[in-house]
């Protein structure tokens, strides 16, 4: 029997998927990623944006295809916002973004099984591991409701794994590189424990540690003195921004200002001074006016992004800032335009001032002649030959979005 486990979405989505992907293959399935033939789908869906959520109820056509007599499983976000929209195609069993550890249980099952818990955090089985790169979910659910984000409506609650068996999974993850990852995973909480206190529980840990997305609150001088603690930190700081204007900030529900922002990034490169730091920029929020958005495109040089994630802003039925006027798409797609040309260029700085530089490179794939994959900072790195594991390397010269590397012996 063979199982597919699809994703759209997050890198939280993704871990969720991987762990539903092992709970499988307990269970007998031969299990793929990749979309074919299938004796079961799992399709684990998205709706951060309206793009996200149509292409989550196109997925159940496209499996289709492959097998029409299959059973379709869905859940995620986009399954949680509109039931109806997939048990309509005719799919089995629609079970929503939370409680993902009830799927497996309820494969034989039909209709819509939603689950309205948002306290529990769930108990999935250990994610699918690979050798190069693993993703363990210590957090999950947001307490922070955006005005332009629906995800805490569908996620629920902020709520944490148990500190112990973080420590636990991570210390015993076989990978070479472990990424935390969660919603919201600054507000990770155990207890009177967080997440400055987890970074020094696995300090030890023998492999290379990186984090998802954080929130500027988290930045502080005992969550960079955990950091460098860690004995293989990776010095990439994914510090969500959205707006650079106090103004566009404040109507987003966003608690910090550009101010606060720019002195969060100072800390971090006092701390590491190469570290990569890369954030998401909305374009054309309602009430963005041009020198708001100016001051969007000067924040990309002053707080020095290695590479900023663009994009144009989508109203979320259910949220605040769909009730505002939205800006004529011609003006989203021409400030999208001019952000992406800002930040590109952003991204060739950082390349080039790692030129000459000392790396830790962890190989994780080949192209051509190449081996290929990701430094401590994010950078990635061909290095022309065979390689495996981590190797260290110097940056030669740029190329391909990244820069051609050799080794050191």
């Amino acid at each position: 029997m063979k199982a597919i486990v699809f994703t759209l979405g997050c890198k939280v989505n993704d871990c969720e998927s991987a762990s539903l992907s092992a709970g499988l293959e307990e269970m007998g399935y031969e299990v793929s990623s990749e979309l074919g033939y299938a004796d079961l789908y799992i399709l684990n869906t998205c709706a951060v944006t309206k793009e996200a959520e149509a292409k989550s109820r196109q997925l159940v056509a496209r499996v289709r295809r492959y097998n029409p007599d299959a059973p379709v499983v869905v859940c995620g976000c986009a399954a949680e916002k509109d039931a109806d929209a997939f048990l309509k195609k005719g799919v089995r069993l629609v079970t929503g973004a939370k409680r993902k550890d009830l799927v497996l249980s309820a494969l034989s099952d039909c209709g819509c099984e939603i689950s309205a818990d948002d306290k529990t955090f769930e108990q999935l089985p250990d994610p699918k591991q690979f050798r190069t790169r693993a993703y363990v979910k210590v957090q999950d659910g947001c307490n922070h409701f955006c005005s332009y984000c629906i995800i805490p409506y569908l996620r629920g609650r902020t709520r944490s794994k148990s500190f112990a068996e973080c420590v636990h999974e991570i210390l015993s993850c076989p990978s070479e590189e472990i990424v935390l990852t969660g919603i919201d995973l600054s507000s990770y909480r155990d207890g009177e424990r967080g997440l400055a206190a987890l970074t020094e529980a696995i300090a030890d840990s023998p492999a290379r540690i990186r984090f998802g997305s954080l929130e500027v609150g988290v930045v502080d001088e005992a969550f960079l003195k955990a950091c460098q603690k860690v004995r293989n930190f990776a010095p990439q700081f994914h510090l969500s921004l959205q707006s650079g204007s106090s103004e566009v900030l404040r109507a987003m529900n966003r608690h910090y200002t550009r101010e606060d922002y720019l002195a969060r990034c100072a800390m971090i490169r006092s701390a590491f001074p190469n570290a990569a730091i890369t954030t998401d920029l909305i374009a054309g929020f309602p009430t963005e006016t041009e020198k708001n958005f100016e001051e969007s495109l000067s924040i990309i040089s002053e707080a020095g992004f290695s590479q900023v994630h663009c994009f144009a802003y989508s109203p979320r039925e259910g949220t605040n800032a769909a009730k505002l006027k939205d800006l004529p798409a011609e003006v989203k797609r021409e400030r999208l335009h001019r952000l992406l040309c800002e930040a590109e260029a952003a991204k060739q700085r950082y390349l080039r001032a790692q030129l000459g530089r000392t790396l830790t490179l962890l190989c994780e794939e080949r192209e051509g002649g190449d081996t290929v994959g990701y430094t401590e900072n994010y950078v990635r790195a061909y290095l022309a030959g065979d390689a495996s594991g981590m190797v260290r390397v110097r940056a030669e010269s740029l190329y391909e979005g990244g820069v051609r590397a050799v080794r050191i012996e």
